[in-house]
């Protein structure tokens, strides 16, 4: 089984409740490591703009990249569940090995903090939050309820099989477990 995300674009409004909720819940310190990203996507001119958020983070890849270009093996997928998981214990940190992992997500989910020693780190689907049967702290924060989470057969059977945002590039050799419902630009 295959644990990933929906995203319903159409309902993002970018109030970033997912991204401070996620922070505040995992103790992440304010600077640049942010487990959920939401970004802005403008375009249009008057009188027809177009705005629309992609709220991202680590998409669980069936193949992930991140586990691959890791010199130590120290980002693995889990095989009950297909969670991409970082060991903290295993990593060789910033300085020793520059952020291979990093440099190999087309989506920037692996990251490191402000820190020189610093281990990589990344969402995990709020692993101890699972374990209690309840959803990650991003779908829960949600308040547009533009966020879900479980394994991808309900998420494709509950919501299609889309993987179309705007904003959004699916790596199909990465095969990233994610379902959208992307917010259309009205011509």
């Amino acid at each position: 089984m295959q644990r990933g995300f929906y995203f319903d674009q159409t309902r993002c409004t970018g109030c970033f409740t997912c991204g401070v909720a996620c922070k505040d819940w995992h103790d992440i310190p304010a600077g640049p490591v942010k487990w959920r990203v939401i970004t802005a996507i403008e375009k249009g001119t008057f009188p027809r703009p177009f705005v629309a958020y992609l709220a991202e983070s680590c998409y669980h890849c069936g193949h992930p990249a991140c586990a691959e270009a890791c010199p130590v093996g120290a980002i693995s997928k889990r095989g009950e569940d297909g969670i991409v998981v970082v060991d903290p214990q295993l990593c060789l940190g910033r300085s020793v090995c520059g952020g291979q992992c990093r440099d190999a997500c087309p989506y920037g989910a692996p990251q490191f903090a402000a820190g020189e020693d610093d281990r990589m780190q990344k969402c995990d689907l709020c692993l101890e939050r699972l374990g209690r049967g309840k959803q990650p702290i991003c779908v829960e924060s949600c308040p547009l309820r533009a966020l879900d989470a479980g394994p991808m057969a309900q998420l494709r059977e509950k919501y299609g099989h889309s993987q179309e945002a705007c904003g959004f590039v699916f790596a199909e050799e990465l095969q990233p477990s994610v379902v959208c419902k992307g917010k259309k630009e009205s011509k």
